[in-house]
């Protein structure tokens, strides 16, 4: 159940996000369906529903259950983190690098990907899609195995 849980989150997210980015921008862009950072996050939604998914399967005290939920913490600390002001030093090197002279060695280079990471909101987010993705996932099985 987890497995299936964790994709259907992840594909909610990344619909979530590329409608959201096809409705700002008023055009579709494939690209947004896989693409880093951008609301909700896929990587929080997609850990955050498989913890939720064993807890719900295996029990919320168990040792699997606390490696999920570890393992959500990190990427989402990861994704808020080092990946957000990643990005954030990457508009600043783009910038330099677009303010060069065209003769500079430099000022041919292809631009650095700036958008690697998530604000608190898009990883809060990405988590409680997560939950709830995994919680109807739960309510699904359960009613299922009632009939």
């Amino acid at each position: 159940m987890g497995e299936m849980t964790a994709t259907s989150a992840m594909a909610a997210a990344a619909a979530t996000g590329g409608a959201s980015s096809t409705y700002k921008e008023r055009r579709w862009d494939l690209k947004q369906l896989v693409a880093s950072g951008g609301m909700p996050s896929s990587h929080s939604a997609t850990v955050t529903a498989l913890a939720a998914a064993i807890g719900f399967q295996e029990g919320f005290g168990g040792s699997i259950f606390a490696i999920s939920l570890i393992l959500a913490c990190v990427v989402m600390y990861d994704a808020t983190g080092v990946r957000l002001h990643a990005g954030r030093q990457a508009e600043v090197l783009n910038q330099i690098v677009y303010e060069l002279p065209a003769e500079h060695p430099l000022a041919e280079i292809r631009p650095l990907r700036e958008l690697l990471g998530h604000t608190p909101p898009q990883v809060v987010a990405g988590g409680l899609l997560g939950v709830i993705t995994a919680a109807i996932g739960h309510l699904i099985i359960f009613f299922v195995g009632q009939t």
